[in-house]
């Protein structure tokens, strides 16, 4: 090998290059499409991984640099295209709008965003004029040209950016994940949008990339709205104007997203709670509080009941804490410390502080403690469905998914530490099952292990791990480990599940906590007479009741299945004269546990029918002469489907059986 080559290792492989050798060069030698000719959607190549660092196409290699290529339609890909978009929008912005100034643009979940300092708010023909010149400029194929600057000439290059000067001060330390799009590592790069005809520099930004080889390789994008945004989050500085977008690795793959945000506002759990009269929030109470209605109530009720019923099969023991403490309690548990930002501020009483709770298991702690415990008693599965409060800033409260109040289905597990691999695996299937029978089917796992700051010695975080690890592979779900991304005190198992339009949401979680056993100091005596110390499992299987009534009101679409509808017969009268028969099937019904209501209103029969399948009711049952006549009813479905001269034995067997096989129709 020769001084004017290099030795690269490339999917596995060694190879020899030239000095001066950049990342596509390589790729393109080892037969990795970059761009050239016609790859499949999403595994065209528009980055590489040097060394384990995303880096643009570009970049020139070094000896014994590792090289990997990254896809468009890879997380690592899509983040590249969207940061790539966000820079096209924000030249776009400067071009129509030449006083705005610039703020951050950084790639988030499934699209980007830019915040900009403008006179006046955008509007829809603003943002249409905006994505239009973004058209134009992915048409004529700007190259992505990085480069590296000094404080002093970014300073100079910027200097009617004041937004990029404060950022450039923050250089080394104090800035968020999304500001460090901007200014993250050791030295400041400025990308260049440059000519492809005449390298003129049309546009430059403050970043740390990397980016698309040019313009012309975004292949989809969509500005969805605009909206203010503080300057770094903070109510103390100027308020900008934010442009959200998306962005995509096809055409179709972007039409789909589209498609699924359309079917997720329709099934909004908000909208759908006001059109079926479900819940609330009601301002005098409020942000983050809600109220359940009537029918909300009977939702509310059958989940739990259904819970309690569950939990008592499973050998766990009901208990019930109050929603105020003394501070004193959180000072033990440790909690006080690290989330009074996120609790709600104390009252003063009889001179001491209370707090409203945030979290049960201090509570179930010192129901461990009332009395001596023995390891006969072992494992001791505590559960309630405790109220907690937290206080949760007014931008982050979204409906019944993020609120300030809310019942957890909080279960606190006490066991000996050769207990506590079986007792995972257990939990975890007695988890999965019961998510399974409120209909949903798709699971993933994320196991979250030490972080670099923990408490704790490290041979108590291996055994945790192993038996968590351990519950898993028992389970056969498929999961993947977060190296680090476990709290401070305890690693844990998150539980996500896949609703009936494929989003991903966090539910429940297992975490096993071997620091608050220990800050209380609670023991057993073990059978050699010894006191130890147990281990305690923290287990939310719903994460929260709300919570997950709103999720399952979206998976849904308002359409629960028979046995959680809150009305699961509406009986309808041809004529008004039809109503006594169909009240003497409505009390056949309740006498069965069915929740039935006959329309006994003034409207026609037709408009009773819409009512009814407007509140998606899963039954109708609607009588006139002939089936009175027949002892029998019309049997009409949610889907429309209709049976007449059903005789009332089979209509009433019919519907039992659905609710109580919890058939998910």
């Amino acid at each position: 090998m020769s001084a004017q080559q290099l030795r690269i290792t490339l999917a596995g492989r060694e190879h020899v290059v030239e000095a001066g050798t950049t990342a596509a060069d390589a790729l393109r030698a080892g037969n990795i499409p970059n761009g050239n000719g016609a790859p499949a959607p999403g595994t065209r190549v528009i980055a590489a991984r040097v060394n384990g660092e995303l880096r643009d196409l570009a970049t020139r290699l070094a000896d014994g640099d590792e090289v990997a290529p990254v896809e468009i339609g890879s997380e690592d890909g899509r983040a590249i295209l969207r940061h790539s978009s966000a820079h096209v929008m924000a030249q776009a912005v400067q071009e129509l709008f030449p006083q705005a100034k610039l703020g951050i643009g950084p790639p988030v979940e499934n699209g980007f965003y830019y915040d900009f300092d403008v006179p006046d708010p955008f509007g829809p023909d603003d943002l249409k004029a905006i994505e239009q010149r973004m058209r134009a400029i992915v048409k004529q194929g700007q190259r992505f040209s990085r480069r590296v600057v000094s404080d002093q000439d970014a300073r100079a290059e910027l200097a009617g950016e004041p937004y990029k000067l404060e950022l450039i001060g923050l250089k080394g330390g104090g800035a968020d994940a999304e500001e460090s799009v901007e200014v993250g590592g050791p030295e400041l790069t400025i990308y260049d949008n440059l000519d492809p005809g005449t390298g003129e520099d049309r546009w430059k930004d403050l970043c740390r990339g990397p980016h698309l080889p040019s313009t012309r390789d975004i292949p989809a994008f969509k500005l969805m709205r605009s909206g203010g945004a503080y300057w770094r989050g903070s109510e103390a500085n100027p308020q900008l104007q934010r442009i959200y977008g998306t962005a995509w690795e096809s055409r179709d793959t972007q039409d789909e997203y589209l498609h699924q945000l359309a079917e997720a506002e329709r099934r909004d759990h908000r909208r759908l709670g006001a059109e079926l009269d479900l819940f609330s929030f009601p301002p005098e109470i409020g942000s983050g509080l809600p109220v359940f209605h009537p029918k909300g109530g009977v939702i509310r009720m059958v989940m739990e009941d259904y819970s309690r019923r569950r939990h008592e099969q499973a050998g766990y023991e009901f208990v019930n804490t109050p929603h105020l403490t003394k501070a004193q309690l959180f000072e033990t548990s440790g909690h006080l410390g690290f989330y009074r930002d996120s609790m709600f501020p104390p009252m003063e009483l009889e001179g001491a502080l209370y707090y409203p709770k945030p979290m049960n298991c201090p509570m179930h702690v010192l129901i461990y403690q009332s009395r001596g415990r023995s390891y006969r008693e072992l494992p001791l599965r505590l559960f309630e469905f405790g109220t907690v409060y937290r206080y949760e800033k007014s931008g982050v409260v979204h409906g019944l998914t993020r609120a300030r109040g809310f019942t957890q289905d909080d279960s606190h597990i006490f066991c000996a530490p050769e207990q506590l691999a079986g007792e995972l695996a257990s939990l975890l299937d007695f988890v999965v099952g019961l998510l399974r029978d409120f209909g949903l089917t798709e699971f993933e796992a994320e196991l979250s292990t030490r972080p670099e700051k923990f408490v704790g010695e490290p041979e108590e975080w291996e055994a945790a791990e192993a038996a968590l690890k351990h519950a898993l592979d028992a389970s056969g779900l498929p999961y993947v480990v977060a190296e680090g991304e476990g709290a401070f005190y305890a690693p844990k198992i998150d539980v996500h599940v896949r609703d009936a339009i494929g989003r991903r949401w966090q539910l429940s979680t297992l975490q096993v906590d071997f620091q608050e056993p220990g800050r209380f100091g609670i023991e057993y005596q073990a059978a050699d007479g010894t006191r130890q110390r147990p281990y305690m499992i923290h287990r939310a299987l719903f994460g929260s009741i709300e919570r997950f009534f709103g999720i399952l009101l979206e998976h849904y679409a308002g359409a629960f299945p028979p046995w959680l509808a809150p009305v699961q017969v509406a009986g309808i009268p041809i004529a008004d004269a039809h109503v006594p028969y169909l009240e003497k099937v409505a009390a056949r019904l309740r006498e069965q546990g069915i929740r039935v209501e006959v329309d006994a209103s003034s409207d026609r029969m037709q408009k009773k029918i819409r009512n009814a399948q407007r509140q998606k009711v899963p039954y109708m049952l609607l009588a006139g002469d002939d089936d009175i006549a027949a002892g029998a009813v019309s049997f009409r479905y949610r889907s429309g489907e209709q049976r007449n001269g059903v005789p009332v034995d089979e209509a009433v067997a019919e519907i039992v059986a659905a609710v109580t096989d919890r058939i998910q129709v």
